[in-house]
């Protein structure tokens, strides 16, 4: 299984994310460079780490999702190859237009470092196979622009399409998402962006190895 982690100037959670994929996967991921044009060709999976890519200018995202790497990234996720974002990357999914709405300031305006509850809403993405509906685990959250907005019709849309991945769950929400909203795919369900960070929970040396049931299901997913 080859993974492809893409790096961004700002990107500070990039090495924890290729230790994880090293673990889950058992061989060194490529770290590609956003300069790149081209994903190297036995990539199976992307995944987009946390960071404040181009130092958070213009909006979150914005600039990396302008990169030249993303254009490749949009082509292997359209047709079909799971792509993952976390944080930093879940603010480039969206403003690359993978994932619809938008992630803004936290309501409380600072910046949020602590570990909050999930709930698994939906296990319709190979991503959460190895969850049960409404399971809920702990895990990290470190952002300060992860307060996901859309639309009511959207938001209908995402409810619909059972495109809803997982929420702060007992009253964690750290940041104002509507709905509670921690994590979404899209609809084919091959795209998971999601602001806390399972990285953080996936290795033997860390509090529990739960996010590793995330990446085993991107395994699956890339099968």
């Amino acid at each position: 299984m080859a993974v492809s982690v893409i790096q961004f100037p700002g990107s500070n959670r990039d090495q924890d994310m290729l230790d994880a994929m090293a673990h889950t996967t058992g061989k060194p991921p490529h770290n590609v460079w956003h300069a790149d044009t081209q994903l190297p060709p036995d990539t199976q999976a992307i995944v987009l780490p946390g960071g404040f890519s181009y130092g958070d200018y213009l909006r979150c995202g914005a600039i990396a999702a302008r990169a030249p790497i993303m254009a490749e990234v949009i082509k292997a996720a359209e047709q079909g190859m799971p792509v993952l974002g976390v944080c930093n990357g879940f603010q480039i999914l969206i403003e690359a237009g993978l994932l619809p709405g938008a992630l803004m300031r936290n309501a409380s305006l600072r910046f949020v470092c602590k570990s909050v509850g999930l709930k698994v809403e939906s296990t319709r993405s190979t991503f959460l196979s190895g969850f049960s509906k409404d399971d809920i685990w702990s895990c990290p959250v470190a952002h300060g622009d992860g307060n996901y907005v859309c639309t009511p019709n959207m938001l209908k849309r995402l409810q619909d399409e059972d495109s809803i991945a997982v929420t702060y769950a007992n009253g964690t929400n750290p940041n104002g998402s509507v709905a509670d909203i921690a994590g979404i795919t899209n609809k084919a369900g091959n795209v998971l962006g999601m602001m806390p960070h399972p990285e953080n929970i996936a290795l033997p040396h860390q509090p529990s190895q739960t996010g590793a049931k995330l990446f085993e299901g991107l395994l699956d997913l890339a099968a």
